[in-house]
């Protein structure tokens, strides 16, 4: 790997290669962020060319996120192994081709097939940025401004992707919120040549740890299934309990197979690091909740509102703009007033934001109504989701960011696929049989439910913020084994 790169001053991101670099990786970020949810406002014309029923029609969104999750370990390695440039490059042409698929999609297994290769694509490209950067700006400050950047265009791109969702399927269609990636994705890949140092010669006598790295996607998969298809198949079906068998079956086995292998897929030194761990819990717990809720608004919007998809785009333009800015000044946050002070404030404030949230929703509600709780949710959300990468960076040997990165990632992508299909089963319980007025008061009661769910879900993140990060100020850049660096 090439050596690390320090800026040209301490905490500054002047115009040099390295915020060129910084600009590159924080695009690409937003791109497979924006993917996430840019097809949300999308969905019910989906569902109406395609064919996907209301139990079904996330699984549109765990698709993206099943396959990520599974894989962002495996892509953090490939980074660490093969070269970070190399993999984001190759994450970069997956994506692009993926998200071509999708726009060309004319069923629902093609359509699926092209949301769980963009899922790999994104699993290859997500660690490995963020690896990038916790290995070219040093510890501290200057890394914190960094990631406060790429963190802001990661959270903000899953608000954007709803607003520009519902810009590009007005104007074109669905298949645009697919096409569009193809121009987005490209100029990154050409760029990426450009701007980011050709990778060494790889490190000899480390391996892949395939053997996990399937086992854990196996089992993470169908964990997510028999959750997303319960309600349809029910849950006693044979299907079902096998499916959450095998599931449980193959992340034990991953287990297993961790502790066998000489160079396993999560080493253990990594894991006795107390930052990386709250990181990856509270990343789980922040896209199982406040990930969670742009679906739940866009349906809210779409189908209890009567909004077309421009109108759903554009009521996202307030959380977007209170996203990016919490994103962005995080790292002054963390560096100021250190990371557990900084998660609780935030947690805390999201929480009443969800809270106020779904209060405000109900069937004869109104935009006005919402911009409360969405200012306060969205102020927690963009905190949170640079914060928890922060901790789960601190104190890492560089050799192990992308593996760490893969690790932290993956707890967000595992909670984006099972958070979702958890709270959909909350919000359409009971809607079954129901038309018209009644679905239509239904759903939104549902939808207010799911959100007090949220808050609580908050709640316990907060906990967790609490009892894990101490109260320890930022460390100083003086080196101390990592195994005794705390949060």
């Amino acid at each position: 790997m090439p050596p690390r790169q320090t800026s040209s001053a301490p905490g500054s991101l002047g115009w040099n290669r390295e915020t060129a670099t910084l600009t590159l990786l924080s695009f690409a970020m937003l791109i497979v962020s924006l993917d996430q949810y840019i097809v949300v406002v999308a969905l019910p014309d989906i569902a109406r060319d395609l064919g996907y029923s209301v139990q079904t029609l996330q699984s549109v969104i765990s698709a993206y996120a099943v396959a990520s999750a599974g894989f962002l370990l495996f892509g953090g390695r490939a980074a660490d192994l093969l070269g970070r440039r190399r993999i984001l490059a190759t994450g970069l042409a997956l994506y692009a081709g993926a998200s071509l698929v999708g726009g060309l999609a004319t069923s629902t297994g093609m359509l699926l097939a092209a949301r769980a290769f963009q899922g790999l694509g994104g699993a290859l490209v997500f660690p490995t940025t963020l690896a990038i950067i916790n290995t070219t700006f040093v510890e501290g400050h200057a890394r914190n401004r960094a990631l406060g950047i790429w963190g802001g265009s990661g959270a903000a791109g899953l608000v954007i992707g709803v607003l520009l969702g519902g810009l590009l399927t007005q104007a074109f269609g669905w298949e645009a919120v697919f096409l569009v990636n193809v121009a987005l994705a490209g100029p990154a890949l050409l760029l990426a040549f450009v701007l980011i140092p050709r990778d060494g010669e790889r490190e000899r006598g480390r391996t892949f740890d395939l053997s996990g790295a399937l086992s854990v996607t196996l089992g993470v998969t169908l964990i997510v299934f028999a959750l997303v298809q319960g309600p349809g198949l029910g849950w006693l079906s044979p299907g079902i309990l096998v499916s959450a068998a095998a599931g449980l079956l193959l992340t034990g086995a991953f287990v297993i197979i961790e502790r066998r292998s000489h160079d396993p897929l999560m080493p253990p030194r990594l894991l006795s690091n107390p930052n990386l761990i709250t990181g990856v819990v509270i990343a789980f717990m922040f896209m199982a909740t406040f990930g969670s809720v742009l679906y739940f608004l866009s349906i809210y919007f779409q189908e209890v509102l009567g909004y077309d998809a421009l109108q759903t785009g554009a009521a996202f333009l307030i959380p977007t703009a209170v996203v990016v800015a919490g994103s962005t000044t995080a790292g002054h946050f963390v560096t100021r007033f250190g990371l557990r002070r900084t998660l609780a404030a935030a947690l805390a404030v999201g929480a009443l934001g969800a809270v106020a949230l779904a209060l405000a929703i109900s069937p004869n509600g109104t935009y006005i109504e919402l911009i409360p709780g969405l200012v306060v949710l969205s102020i927690g959300d963009g905190i949170v989701f640079t914060t928890m990468f922060i901790a789960a960076a601190t104190a890492i040997p560089d050799r192990q960011q992308g593996t760490a990165s893969g690790i932290a990632s993956t707890g967000s992508g595992a909670g984006a696929a099972v958070g979702l299909a958890i709270l959909v089963l909350v919000a359409t319980a009971g809607l079954d049989g129901l038309t018209g007025e009644q679905l239509r008061i239904a759903t939104a009661d549902g939808i207010s439910t799911t959100l007090f769910v949220v808050a609580g879900g908050i709640v316990l993140t907060l906990l967790v913020a609490l009892r894990r990060c101490p109260t320890s100020p930022e460390p100083k850049p003086t080196p101390v084994p990592y195994q005794t660096r705390r949060c």
